[in-house]
C-alpha cells in the first residue's frame, strides 16, 4: 500500500508560523505555500502563497501537482488548518502518487501543514509586509482562533 494510504488529519507533519516565517522572509525558492481558504480568503494571505480554493481540488489538484513538481517542502492551510488544509494536503499526497508515483523516479517531497493555519499566522505575522501581502487588520479584530 501507498504512504498515502496511512495519512490522517492527526499523523501529518505540522510546521509551525515561527518555523515558516523564516523560509518565507528568505524566499526560499523550494518551499510552496497552498492556502486552501474558500469564501474566507480574505484579510490577507501568505506572501508567495497559492490559493486553491477547496471547492475546487477535484479539478485542480492534478494542475497544483504538476506546477509544484519541483518544491522540495509543500505547506497546505485553511483558516484554522483543522479540517480543509489537512484534508487537502492528504489528498494532494494522493494526487501526487497517482501522477508521479513512488519510488526511484519520483523526487521526495515533504508536504506539512501549518499549525493554527491564517489565523495564527496572521496573529504573529499579519503586519509584517515581507511575510503577509494584502493584510486588513479590520477583518481580525475580534478574531479568536475559535470560528
Amino acid at each position: 500500500m501507498s504512504s498515502a494510504t496511512y495519512l490522517t488529519a492527526s499523523t501529518l507533519p505540522r510546521i509551525s508560523a515561527a518555523d515558516l516565517a523564516p523560509l518565507i522572509r528568505s524566499r526560499d525558492t523550494s518551499v510552496a505555500v497552498v492556502d486552501v481558504r474558500d469564501d474566507d480568503h480574505v484579510g490577507g494571505h501568505i506572501k508567495s502563497s497559492h490559493h486553491v480554493a477547496s471547492g475546487t481540488h477535484d479539478v485542480a489538484l492534478s494542475e497544483l501537482v504538476r506546477k509544484l513538481e519541483g518544491k522540495e517542502v509543500v505547506v497546505f492551510h485553511c483558516m484554522l488548518s483543522q479540517q480543509r488544509g489537512p484534508k487537502a494536503a492528504i489528498n494532494y499526497v494522493r494526487e501526487r502518487e497517482r501522477l508521479v508515483g513512488k519510488g526511484d523516479g519520483a523526487k521526495e517531497q515533504k508536504v506539512e501543514v501549518l499549525e493554527g493555519g491564517f489565523g495564527k499566522w496572521q496573529e504573529m505575522y499579519g503586519e509584517d509586509r515581507e511575510l503577509t501581502e494584502a493584510y486588513a487588520k479590520d477583518v481580525w479584530e475580534g478574531f479568536d482562533g475559535t470560528h
